[in-house]
């Protein structure tokens, strides 16, 4: 599956906090290579929870002088009769450029609605938050962040009172590669195409959350790292079941790490019988990982 997204693992800040300086330097956080090895921040970096979250994101300028910047950027280029996020695309891709792109307010958002400011902490996340912006022909395609989430940006940062995230990773999501990487040989299959484009809808709304808690975290990870429930999904449509529910609980095994257990119930669409599967996802930490494979699940 990671054939089929853009990832780019960024250094962690050793020196300084953006999220806890709200961004006091315009150029934001960089690190060299020596600083990558520890996470050793003076301002608690360590304490601040976890977050996994998918959503688009948006660029935004932080002030009316960077804005003006653009516009006369934009009227001296080729790209002045192209549409607004085309024009808006081919002028901050252009390396000499670069510097107006580092200027901008990056913004996760959800069905439009701003959840965080994001806050690179490595330059080469610029290329992959440009990339991000790039007009897409599938309205599907998504972006994942992983990182650390802050206080509430100040109202003069770029005028969202939103949480900021100091980005650890951050990659993009094509849902048709995404699509391809589970079952190749089965994608041109109409059959298998709509299950999957269910779950995976189906799997987008459940994800409609902010990914800051355990479970959130454990629910946005499987549904962009676990291709096995859209072809377990495939497998159930095949047997004239469909997926009724998706519940997220914390599993029992949890004593020392944090592990949830992710239910999926299936009902046949004619007696209704009911069959459950789950899968077990460790959140202890920032990045969340596999524990148990799919497998029957039976309530206790």
């Amino acid at each position: 599956m990671d054939q089929s997204v853009q990832e780019s693992s960024s250094a962690q800040p050793q020196k300084k906090c953006s999220a806890c300086s709200a961004k006091s330097s315009p150029e934001g956080s960089k690190t060299s290579g020596n600083e990558k090895s520890e996470n050793k921040g003076t301002c608690g970096l360590k304490s601040l929870p976890y977050v996994y979250a998918l959503g688009q994101i948006e660029a935004r300028f932080p002030n009316r002088s960077i804005e003006k910047e653009y516009v006369q950027i934009l009227e001296r280029s080729k790209s002045a009769n192209l549409d607004h996020q085309q024009a808006f695309y081919s002028v901050l891709s252009q390396p000499e450029n670069r510097y107006l792109a580092r200027k901008l307010s990056w913004i996760l958002t959800k069905e439009g609605v701003p959840i965080y400011i994001l806050l690179p902490t490595g330059p080469e996340d610029l290329d992959i938050l440009l990339d991000a912006i790039r007009p897409s022909a599938c309205p599907l395609d998504r972006q994942v962040v992983v990182g650390r989430k802050g206080p509430v940006a100040p109202p003069e940062m770029c005028g969202l009172e939103v949480p900021m995230v100091l980005v650890d990773h951050l990659y993009s999501l094509e849902y048709n590669n995404f699509m391809k990487s589970i079952h190749p040989e089965l994608v041109a299959d109409e059959k298998f195409k709509a299950a999957a484009l269910e779950l995976f809808r189906r799997m987008m709304q459940i994800a409609d959350n902010t990914g800051s808690t355990d479970k959130h975290r454990a629910l946005n990870y499987l549904s962009v790292r676990y291709p096995a429930i859209y072809a377990k999904a495939a497998g159930e449509q095949e047997r004239n079941f469909s997926l009724t529910s998706v519940e997220a609980v914390s599993s029992r095994l949890s004593d020392s790490r944090k592990i949830i257990s992710v239910v999926f119930t299936f009902a046949n669409k004619e007696i209704g019988i009911v069959e459950k599967y789950f899968v077990r996802v460790d959140v202890s930490e920032e990045y969340p990982f596999l524990v148990t494979k799919m497998s029957p699940y039976y309530d206790r």
